[in-house]
């Protein structure tokens, strides 16, 4: 049993559309109960979440808890400081549950020709996957806001309220991440955090990670 967690725990690695590592960070026992995958950045111009997974990924995951950090499934929208990949492509219209075409490569929320078409929405999809977390947190900016619907709220409300953040039930755009976890695996909480804009203050980002570890702690809520 120890043996196929730890075999668990040897994540895939993933490539951009240029090549780039999209590397996740292994934190806590493999073979814990309560699984949190925490993803600092999807659109490349909103990277505040960065900080939080680099804290996470110093502090660690406490006792009994499994928590996989990535810092960022769209290296090259970081590097280029674009919300899209270097197909021009938004990540996060790009999933399959409720996509719809939406504008043009290069536009703003380009859904991509199809769902799934980037490489790097392929493996998020791949990635959750495997690691089949109980909980997924997806950061964004600059809405300043704890953002959930469905199944996911009540894992959401707790996690606003850990952080000393504003909640709110909002559904989902089109062709989210969020949202194809939610329809994909039952039982789980995939939601989104808007950070306000600008970097996040290191006594927040202390928080921040404070907040998702205790949450990893305390688990799904129904």
């Amino acid at each position: 049993m120890r043996l196929f967690a730890l075999l668990l725990a040897l994540l895939p690695i993933g490539h951009s559309v240029d090549g780039r590592a999209i590397r996740p960070v292994t934190l806590g026992d493999p073979a814990a109960p309560h699984r949190v995958l925490v993803v600092g950045c999807i659109h490349g111009n909103e990277p505040a979440g960065n900080a939080i997974v680099r804290r996470l990924i110093s502090t660690g995951a406490p006792a009994g808890t499994e928590i996989v950090a990535l810092t960022s499934v769209n290296p090259d929208g970081c590097r280029r400081g674009t919300r899209q990949n270097a197909h021009g492509v938004d990540l996060n219209r790009n999933f399959p549950s409720n996509w719809a075409r939406i504008g043009r490569e290069g536009s703003y929320q380009y859904s991509g020709p199809h769902p799934l078409s980037e490489p790097e929405s392929r493996y998020a999809v791949a990635l959750v996957g495997r690691v089949r977390p109980q909980i997924t947190i997806w950061f964004h900016q600059p809405q300043g806001v704890v953002r959930a619907w469905g199944q996911s709220v009540p894992t959401a409300r707790r996690f606003a309220a850990l952080a000393g953040f504003p909640y709110r039930s909002i559904e989902w755009p089109f062709g989210t991440a969020a949202n194809w976890q939610n329809h994909r695996f039952p039982g789980t909480a995939s939601f989104v955090v808007e950070l306000p804009p600008g970097p996040v203050p290191p006594n927040r980002v202390s928080r921040w990670a404070n907040a998702i570890r205790r949450l990893a702690v305390e688990g799904y809520r129904r």
